[in-house]
């Protein structure tokens, strides 16, 4: 419902940019392509999706837009104002929250909000007053006068999220902003976004190592590869562009998994095989008649599966379909919850 809402109020202003970008391009010395040439077009209004494993180039995607490092080549436009010739006026129509969180912990939260908000040129009433007011939206009223250093994680990225807005931005990018956080205080991060881009209208481009953040929260998803976007439209279209089942197959040694997969290829109505490792991925229609076949043709070939999972398409079908490898989150398990004492 959020979307179709978001959708129909949009319709009456189709395709207004909130972000642009043209053969967007950065290189680290002679051989390292960060980000290779890509093209984003992101509505206002949207949560945009930008997901990807680690070295990617996700941030150095966002840090380009949000000013923080030019370009190699390309150009680029953020809430209406080109990137590289006026960056200052960028800043001032757009909040950053990057991956590691920079928080004077010294400070109250409240003290943080109300000197961002100085700095901005509100003035003291000013900022107090818009200080209370995101201490509310993002839940952190009842700790807004506790030392940050007794802050947990989750706590720590509200108030960080808290301080991205407090300026009013148009556009906000939140890099990878669950990362490490353990169930509970991710959902409540979600919640504040869904509430952000809902309430408030805010565009909020999105980097994401999880699956299921890019599929519950965003309009759009971008797939990013090696420096290139790989895929790219709502997270529905790119599921049902798959347009079959899967079955996934593990196997005890990665030569078995190669036999299968040869000999799975050949299997009727099977329309594409991938392989990654010791896994097996099958993709055709109406898999579910499918499974006891695929089972004997296996075992008669030598090569039975340890285990056999049918499934509906989602993202990470789509992501292994493009990228060939499945989107590895090793390093940003969530973190244990706290012990309590913080908050």
């Amino acid at each position: 419902l959020r979307s179709v809402r978001r959708h129909s109020h949009r319709a009456l202003e189709e395709h207004v940019l909130a972000i642009e970008a043209t053969g967007l391009t950065k290189h680290f010395g002679p051989t390292i392509r960060a980000v290779d040439g890509i093209d984003l077009r992101v509505e206002e209004g949207q949560i945009f999706g930008f997901l990807g494993q680690n070295g990617s180039g996700k941030t150095t995607t966002v840090r380009m837009l949000a000013t923080l490092t030019r370009p190699t080549a390309g150009t680029a436009g953020v809430a209406g104002v080109e990137v590289q010739a006026n960056p200052a006026e960028v800043r001032r129509r757009v909040g950053v929250a990057l991956q590691e969180v920079g928080l004077d912990e010294l400070q109250t939260g409240r003290e943080l909000l109300e000197l961002q908000g100085r700095l901005f040129g509100q003035s003291a009433r000013e900022a107090r007053e818009r200080a209370a007011h995101l201490l509310e939206v993002v839940g952190l009223a009842d700790v807004a006068d506790r030392p940050i250093r007794g802050y947990s994680g989750g706590t720590k990225r509200r108030l960080d999220l808290a301080c991205a807005l407090v300026h009013g931005p148009r556009v906000v990018f939140l890099d990878e902003p669950t990362t490490g956080l353990d169930p509970v205080s991710r959902d409540a991060v979600w919640r504040y976004i869904e509430e952000l881009n809902r309430g408030q209208g805010v565009t909020v481009f999105l980097t994401t190592q999880y699956l299921e953040e890019a599929d519950r929260l965003a309009d759009t998803v971008a797939i990013m590869d090696q420096g290139k976007i790989v895929a790219q439209g709502p997270p529905g279209e790119l599921k049902a562009s798959i347009g079959t089942d899967s079955i996934m197959l593990t196997f005890e040694a990665e030569e078995s998994a190669a036999r299968a997969a040869a000999v799975l290829g050949q299997f009727e109505g099977v329309q594409r095989v991938l392989t990654s490792g010791q896994e097996v991925a099958v993709y055709l229609h109406d898999g579910a008649s499918a499974v006891a076949a695929i089972v004997r043709l296996l075992d008669e070939a030598g090569a039975p599966a340890q285990t056999l999972v049918l499934k509906q398409p989602t993202l990470d079908d789509v992501f292994l379909q493009v990228t060939g490898h499945h989107l590895d989150v090793e390093d940003a398990r969530p973190a244990a919850p706290s012990s309590g004492r913080n908050a």
